[in-house]
């Protein structure tokens, strides 16, 4: 035997393993082998190469995960790759589940086997600790598998807030044990319009609900992918599938039917009536239960007053609390039920709306007409989400000069154009903040609202890419945000998608 090849064997197990499985790729001619690219989706705040060069023989899977950085971000983490191998160093197993995915981004898209990883170090860490996505399933019902895959895809682009929107005009899909009529009647839907409210029906009935034991599994199944899942029951709006089973919580008292258009029914809750305060808490006590989040979304987003200003009920109300005026109504309620989720350690988030009679300080708001009411809430000194519609709602258009109905192209949307070019563009932070208030932008989030979304596949097309776009807001720097980078890495990304069989929008503006 040559003297060339004595050294090998001199060496280790492992180690001669990797120099011999270097070797035969060289020798072997496999050209299309090459060191992978850590410049992944999102893209992680610092990489570093080795200026000196060189590269691990990486078999996709041993890694040396060490609990030991101090960092005041929890979900930080730094990869060190050299000839020792890969070590990951994070503060919490959050850190290392997104170190993980970022070495898993790296090679997703190599061939099957070992791969060569230069030698380097990625120090990262998200931008804003909440990174959100929701998906309405009122309005259509998405099947609990799905839901699982849903979740795989918020993990794959570090996304840490499921957003559950599950109850509307249109549906009821929370199992509410102490008034199971909310299931019973409140989620069948007889038909649903056709298009845009034209008074053409389909007459199918829409149907299904999630049972709790079902939804403490989506729980479960999201935690271990770094994901807490916040739960929505819109009030005192959006609630005519519970006035559907419960007519004597309105303020006729109907009959009511569940909703079959789009928009806002102007039957809501009674705010007069002694039994809603009690009904809703009950409702409430059983999402604590089933949700361990410590994030409570109320809705409070488009409520009309029309019904209380002709209520005799709601007018003695008014009167009995001193209150001038209509709205003043809903901000009663509302702090009726942020009072009831404090005392059991949990915080009331609401859309915009729930600004305007105050809230308590730990309220949360979710800004979602334009950025005015982030700035006020943060003003306030309230935690806001970013997730203004021009830029977060992905229920719109991503294709612009189609026709709506070539459903070759992209189907039926309600409406805007948001391309993924303008959800880069987005700035969670307005800059008419100062420092100390800026503070107070916690995140931001896409609203996927599904009016004309019918089915899962449906669903992943409006998201897709555009959560790629949105993650990079979430998750980087602003200043290392470049659009025409990020488009030459989002192939990498999008044959994730095709490896998992995710359905996207293959074309991008």
């Amino acid at each position: 035997m040559s003297k060339w090849f004595l050294p090998i064997f001199n060496l280790k197990t492992d180690s001669m393993k990797r120099v011999l499985t270097a070797f035969v790729l060289l020798f072997a001619g496999m050209s299309s082998f090459a060191e992978v690219d850590y410049r992944v989706i999102p893209l992680p705040q610092k990489i570093e190469i080795s200026p000196k060069g060189g590269s691990y023989v990486w078999n996709r899977s041993d890694v040396r995960e060490i609990l030991d950085l101090k960092t005041d971000n929890p979900e930080a983490y730094v990869i060190t790759v050299n000839k020792k191998g890969v070590t990951v160093h994070a503060a919490t197993k959050s850190g290392l589940f997104y170190a993980r995915q970022t070495l898993f981004k790296s090679v997703a898209n190599e061939p099957e086997g070992d791969v060569l990883l230069p030698y380097a170090t990625i120090t990262d860490e998200p931008r804003f600790p909440y990174r959100g996505v929701h998906l309405d399933v009122a309005r259509h019902f998405m099947p609990i598998d799905f839901i699982y895959k849903y979740i795989d895809i918020l993990a794959l682009h570090g996304v840490n807030q499921f957003h559950w929107h599950l109850t509307d005009d249109q549906g009821w899909r929370f199992e509410v044990k102490k008034h199971p009529a909310l299931t019973e009647k409140g989620s069948v839907r007889q038909r649903t319009v056709i298009g845009k409210n034209l008074g053409i029906y389909d007459d199918t009935p829409e149907t299904g609900y999630y049972t709790q034991e079902e939804m403490r599994s989506v729980v479960a199944y999201a935690a271990e992918r770094n994901i807490n899942v916040i739960p929505e029951i819109d009030l005192p709006g959006h609630m005519l599938a519970a006035l559907c089973a419960y007519p004597e919580l309105g303020c006729t008292g109907g009959p009511y039917t569940i909703w079959s258009d789009w928009g806002v029914s102007p039957d809501v809750l009674c705010a007069g009536n002694d039994k809603v305060i009690p009904f809703l808490k009950d409702v409430l006590a059983e999402v604590c239960e089933v949700f361990p989040s410590e994030i409570i979304h109320i809705g409070g987003d488009e409520s009309p007053r029309d019904r209380w200003k002709a209520c005799p009920k709601c007018q003695a109300k008014k009167a009995e609390l001193g209150l001038s005026r209509e709205s003043e109504l809903q901000t009663y309620i509302n702090k009726e039920l942020d009072k009831f989720l404090s005392e059991r350690g949990r915080v009331l988030m609401g859309w915009d709306e729930t600004l305007e009679g105050g809230l308590s300080e730990n309220a949360m708001v979710m800004s979602w007409r334009g950025v005015d009411g982030g700035i006020a809430a943060a003003r306030q000194r309230h935690r806001a989400v970013m997730t203004p519609g021009g830029w977060c709602y992905f229920d719109h258009y991503q294709l612009k000069n189609t026709n709506p109905q070539d459903h070759n192209l992209q189907p039926l949307a309600i409406g805007g154009y948001t391309p993924l070019s303008k959800v880069y563009s987005y700035e969670p932070v307005p800059e008419q903040l100062s420092e100390e208030e800026r503070k107070y932008i916690v995140g931001a989030q896409c609203n996927l609202w599904s009016e004309y979304i019918l089915s899962p596949e449906h669903v992943m097309f409006m998201l897709l890419p555009r959560l790629a776009a949105l993650c990079e807001v979430q998750w980087t720097q602003p200043e290392q945000k470049d659009f025409e980078d990020f488009k030459k890495r989002l192939p990498a990304m999008q044959n994730i998608y095709k490896q998992r069989g995710y359905t996207y929008c293959r074309r991008s503006e």
